[in-house]
């Protein structure tokens, strides 16, 4: 993998502001992918194919990524990256609207990583629920988003996305077959872990 190129990704998606993983998120992320040493991994939201990069080098032999993206400019400027870095062989991309994309999917996951529309979160989550494998993770980026979820924020711009980002933590949170913490990193993390 060629950090370099990696980097200069990084900086360019910063200046440009595309929405990327935030630095102490990753953090944690590479922890938990340390631990799973993932076969498979499922990313709902590409943009520029930054995270999925960061991700790529934690897979075991043989191992892939499948990220989905709706964006024709970001697939255009993911795929671009992707080759530049050299991991090309280990990400694969559908672009598409995820919530047609993922009912497709048959494939079982080690992980899966949520980063994409906040309003449809509740719906990415069922997919996730039904293609994680036994004791796999699920992360929802930007959980706490900008602090209105777990504050009484009812503005009616975001309404929608902050009712559906609560039902998706009250989902995670009260489900017994899942064990989740909510992690105050980037715009908050939840991590959900399967268990059985």
């Amino acid at each position: 993998m060629n950090k370099q190129e990696l980097e200069k990704i990084k900086q360019k998606a910063l200046e440009n502001h595309v929405p990327i993983i935030m630095d102490d998120t990753l953090e944690v992320v590479d922890k938990i992918l340390t631990e799973i040493k993932p076969t498979r991994i499922l990313e709902i939201g590409t943009a520029v194919g930054y995270s999925a990069m960061c991700f790529s080098e934690y897979l075991q032999q043989g191992g892939k990524i499948d990220t989905i993206e709706r964006d024709t400019e970001r697939v255009a400027e993911a795929r671009i990256n992707i080759e530049k870095v050299g991991v090309a062989n280990l990400i694969n991309i559908y672009e598409g609207d995820a919530v047609e994309i993922l009912p497709t999917l048959n494939e079982k996951y080690d992980m899966v990583f949520i980063d994409a529309a906040k309003g449809k979160y509740p719906f990415f989550l069922r997919e996730a629920l039904r293609m994680i494998k036994p004791n796999g993770v699920i992360l929802a980026d930007n959980i706490l988003y900008k602090g209105y979820v777990m504050s009484d924020y009812n503005k009616h711009k975001q309404r929608t996305a902050v009712r559906n980002l609560r039902e998706y933590v009250k989902e995670v949170t009260e489900n017994p077959d899942i064990e989740t913490e909510i992690l105050e990193v980037g715009d908050g993390l939840a991590v959900s872990r399967i268990k059985k």
